[in-house]
């Protein structure tokens, strides 16, 4: 399983990023996929997951109403769309392509594909 996350890069504060998450070595059109995120210093955490069908999507609080995960079973793909950054969301973002909601909170069962970098500045 190869997975390849692309779109990040540097933005000031308020723009746009859109990230993308190509998938290969299996057909992952079954699983709930989702994007995580690691800021410098701190805990990887949950930002966003969407169903299998892509008819419905789970947000964390800090990113609820800016942030928008979709995906695109055809091509076996995973997108987040990220409008109104600010420099909190500053990280490097991984997409995760089998997550469960366990105890809590959301874990990802697959292994970490490489991540893109989001820089977020004032």
């Amino acid at each position: 399983v190869q997975l390849q996350a692309s779109g990040g890069g540097l933005v000031q504060a308020g723009g746009s990023l859109r990230l993308s998450c190509a998938a290969s070595g299996r057909t992952f059109s079954n699983n709930v996929m989702g994007w995580f995120r690691r800021a410098p210093g701190k805990e990887r955490e949950f930002v966003a997951a969407i169903n299998r069908s892509g008819s419905s999507t789970y947000s964390a609080e800090s990113v609820k109403g800016r942030f928008t995960v979709s995906r695109d079973n055809a091509k076996n793909s995973l997108y987040l769309q990220m409008n109104s950054l600010k420099p909190e969301d500053t990280a490097v973002y991984y997409c995760a392509t089998s997550i469960i909601w366990e105890a809590g909170s959301w874990r990802n069962l697959d292994s970490w594909g490489q991540g893109t970098l989001v820089t977020v500045s004032s």
